[in-house]
């Protein structure tokens, strides 16, 4: 689906005296090459009383033979057209395999025909050095042209010149300015001088303003419009003639309406021809484009019109009053999805699971969205989902916050970033744990260090061959790989960090004991987690623990989501 653009053109010229018009020659009817497709298309020119032929050039552009056989006072000629502006790949070609590869001779079949597109004019001092600079490496065909297209783009300032002609290469590369059709020249003039049959190009060219706003690129025109243009052709054997914008320094696409492509710009004139008149003459001229969108289809990046969007959001209001009128609560799940603006093509962004900069761009990300709708908020580093196939889960970054404004973590400092690298091992996570529990009204001692279960792992390093090192091993599984010298460059010995047991206390006998722990025994004397490399947590060994019965086990019922509860306590009161 696709807009559908309307382009409106006059040219009007007013005498302040009769005049003898001669033979007007009028190129604005698009080239048959146009691969933009133009639905529409209608040609009015006044006064009426004139003779018309239409034909083709020789080079097989469209164009009108006005015939005025008496004086008159004006000239008005009116363009309408319905283009469809479907995107287009601009790259959709191939080349000859004679051709693939820059410096090529054109086949002995077809250089005849491309003989007069291949007559460069004498290059002056400011050509021949831009020329000389070029890197003349043989190199693909597609990719030279792309880059000396863009070379130009890079070299001439674009302006808007309201003298009519063309300059030559010497004046446009001296100025290091000038207009479409300058730059277009240049670029014709630079192709031959290379061996490359080119051709000058006048048109139309319509830009919409676009749906969204580029992440990576040029963020284009801000509204619609249209006006006459210039650019380039070069002939390719297998691919045709292909468009070159050295403006914009990009390839031709949808937006580029051709009306006539000639080996030399005279003949591409939108409007030539003369006239003769007795005394002096005034000439009063107005010009004017503009371009309507007559059709929008639905679309990815605009799916619907305004009107449509007003009507969407007016329904949506209506049912979420419904909703709160029969207090109905909705919960959304799903995993917001972000994309690196900088490496967007690398593997964590497309295949990967995990990689180099995803975490630090995501610990980024949800900090700067805590700023600006959670002030207050809570971060949570945790796990994520375990997909089948994949050796270890996903990790996920939670905010949570309170609706009343309340904050729950004053000092974000607090939460290392993921970009930092703190010196800190088993000695400071049992000052921690150990602080945390004395201000929990906790014995200290309560928190117990987790080892890696020596069993598990000295027999992963009895199955390794003889001659590898399990600190520096040749295993083909990177995680395995990594898991192993971690573990051993630690040592066995070694805690991999602590564990404190808490729970809530709600027994009368001691009121003042708001939480309690309990250091239960373990078969092996010590506290040994389930293999891994996830953090300590997820590895607890909880089939290890003591057996309950049911009759005895502390089984705690969760209130009832939808009963009515009274507002939380205020963030002072919490933790007083």
């Amino acid at each position: 689906m696709a807009i559908h653009a309307a382009l409106y053109h006059l040219t009007h010229y007013r005498y302040s005296r009769p005049v003898q018009l001669g033979p007007q020659i009028i190129r604005l009817h698009p080239a048959p090459h146009s691969r933009t497709k133009v639905l529409s298309h209608a040609l009015r020119v006044s006064p009426d009383k004139h003779f018309v032929n239409v034909q083709q050039d020789p080079y097989g552009n469209f164009l009108a033979r006005y015939v005025f056989p008496e004086p008159v006072t004006e000239l008005k000629i009116e363009v309408d057209l319905v283009a469809d502006m479907t995107v287009y790949n601009p790259f959709d070609f191939f080349v000859e395999e004679v051709a693939e590869r820059w410096p090529f001779a054109y086949p002995a079949e077809i250089a005849p025909d491309l003989s007069i597109y291949l007559e460069a004019e004498p290059a002056g001092p400011r050509l021949r050095a831009f020329l000389e600079a070029l890197d003349r490496t043989p190199r693909n065909t597609v990719d030279f042209v792309v880059a000396l297209n863009a070379s130009i783009q890079h070299h001439v300032q674009y302006v808007i010149r309201m003298e009519p002609g063309v300059q030559t290469p010497e004046q446009t590369l001296g100025l290091a300015r000038g207009s479409c059709r300058d730059s277009a020249w240049l670029l014709v003039q630079a192709l031959r001088h290379l061996g490359l049959a080119a051709r000058f190009v006048s048109g139309y060219l319509i830009q919409l303003k676009p749906d969204l706003v580029s992440l990576d690129g040029p963020a284009g025109t801000d509204h619609d419009f249209t006006d006459l243009h210039a650019w380039a052709e070069v002939y390719l054997p297998g691919a045709g003639w292909i468009g070159l914008d050295a403006t914009s320094g990009l390839l031709t696409g949808e937006s580029h309406i051709p009306l006539a492509a000639t080996p030399h710009y005279r003949n591409a004139a939108p409007i030539s021809g003369g006239l003769s008149c007795e005394g002096e003459l005034e000439t009063d001229f107005a010009f004017d484009m503009r371009v309507t969108r007559v059709a929008e289809h639905p679309r990815i990046t605009k799916p619907f019109s305004e009107e449509s969007w007003q009507a969407l959001d007016a329904l949506g209001e209506q049912v979420d009053a419904a909703l709160a009128a029969g207090d109905v609560r909705l919960t959304m799940g799903g995993e917001p999805t972000f994309v690196s603006i900088d490496d967007f093509e690398s593997p964590e962004w497309n295949t990967a699971a995990v990689g180099p900069t995803k975490r630090v761009l995501a610990d980024a990300l949800i900090r700067r969205l805590r700023e600006r709708f959670a002030p207050g908020g809570f971060l949570h580093y945790g796990q994520g989902k375990w997909y089948p196939g994949e050796s270890l889960p996903r990790w996920t970054f939670s905010l949570y916050w309170r609706k009343d404004g309340q904050p729950i973590w004053a000092d974000a400092s607090l939460i290392a970033s993921e970009g930092a690298h703190a010196k800190v091992g088993p000695a400071e996570a049992e000052h921690l744990l150990g602080s945390m529990a004395r201000n929990l009204g906790i014995e200290a001692d309560m928190a117990v260090p987790a080892y890696e279960d020596p069993a598990e792992w000295l027999l992963k390093e009895a199955s390794l061959p003889a001659n590898v090192d399990p600190a520096n091993s040749r295993l083909k599984d990177p995680e395995e790989r990594a898991r192993l010298a971690k573990v051993f460059e630690r040592g066995l010995t070694e805690p991999t960090g602590y564990v404190l047991p808490v729970q809530r206390w709600n027994s009368q006998a001691r009121p003042w004991a708001r939480w309690t722990s309990d250091r239960g025994p373990t078969r092996r004397g010590k506290l040994f987690l389930v293999p891994g490399d996830s953090p300590v947590g997820y590895r607890l060994p909880l089939a290890s623990l003591l057996y309950v019965s049911p009759s005895n086990y502390p089984y705690v019922v969760p209130q009832d989501p939808a009963e009515a509860r009274p507002p939380l306590p205020a963030h002072e009161a919490l933790l007083s």
